[in-house]
């Protein structure tokens, strides 16, 4: 039998952009195993998925259509504590967007992470009633950015974006949360004795409508691949050169191609042998 990496290499030099075949996409179930984040966040798979439940106390799923609410149980877990513990605190409603697909793996678009059941992005936008079928499917985002005077939006910008960022950055499951260069500023502009959370608010491109948050890998998942620690300190010194390049960045964006496929690790290839079988 062909070697997944094989299998891989061949799908990515024979299918065009427009018809390049993921089989990561395909999957519309789980692999039935104990959980598992194989591989690094960018490159890797997910065994034993868990779907989040569409709904919950303090959180809805947006865009479930889509089929990105798979996560590591660790993950699922993470997400009812922390909208649990907004709700505590007057933040009644968070929007789950991406998360994993069903056995983690590479998208066709949009992330290059996601792939292994441990991130999920949790949009800025805040929403005390709970959203309907139609607009759960088809949701609208909310900037906090004002991308044109690279500031701080103070018309979207609320206290409560502040709590979401230190309570999933205080809890000791979170490895790192990336967030648009400005929205760090303004926590940094912020910054008050102690404020050592600030530390896991990593800044990336874009993100000026989500927080996208980041586990470690759980205990006894020994084929998860945590990345490097982040260097001590807060990082508000480091966001000058992050401006300039914001500066530099065209405000549209071209028109997005397949990514080429990635060869997984070798523990990923019994979670598409079954997938095939099964054509």
């Amino acid at each position: 039998m062909k070697s997944l990496s094989a299998t891989l290499v061949l799908l990515a030099s024979c299918c065009t952009a427009q018809a390049q075949y993921n089989p990561w996409e395909q999957a519309t179930s789980t692999y039935q195993a104990p959980a598992a984040a194989i591989g690094s966040y960018a490159n890797g798979c997910l065994a034993g998925a868990k779907a989040l439940p569409l709904a919950g106390e303090g959180y809805q799923v947006i865009r479930a259509q889509r089929h990105r609410f798979y996560g590591h149980p660790s993950l699922i877990a993470f997400i009812s504590d922390y909208a649990k513990q907004l709700r505590s605190q007057g933040i009644n409603n968070i929007l789950i967007a991406d998360m994993s697909m069903p056995r983690g793996g590479q998208f066709n678009y949009g992330h290059s992470s996601h792939q292994i059941g441990l991130d999920v992005d949790i949009w800025l936008r805040l929403e005390d009633d709970l959203l309907v079928t139609k607009q759960l499917a088809s949701p609208y985002a909310v900037s906090v950015v004002d991308k044109k005077n690279l500031i701080i939006n103070k018309n979207t910008w609320k206290d409560e974006h502040k709590t979401m960022l230190k309570v999933a950055a205080q809890d000791e499951r979170v490895a790192r949360i990336f967030i648009n260069p400005i929205i760090k500023q303004q926590l940094c502009d912020a910054r008050e004795t102690g404020d050592d959370w600030l530390q896991k608010i990593r800044p990336w491109w874009g993100h000026s409508s989500h927080m996208h948050v980041r586990l470690v890998c759980p205990t006894g998942d020994t084929q998860c691949n945590n990345q490097k620690p982040i260097a001590k300190g807060h990082g508000c010194d480091e966001l000058s050169w992050w401006k300039e390049q914001l500066a530099k960045t065209p405000t549209f964006s071209k028109p997005q191609k397949p990514k080429p496929l990635k060869t997984k690790p070798l523990p990923c290839e019994p979670l598409i042998k079954s997938l095939q079988a099964k054509q």
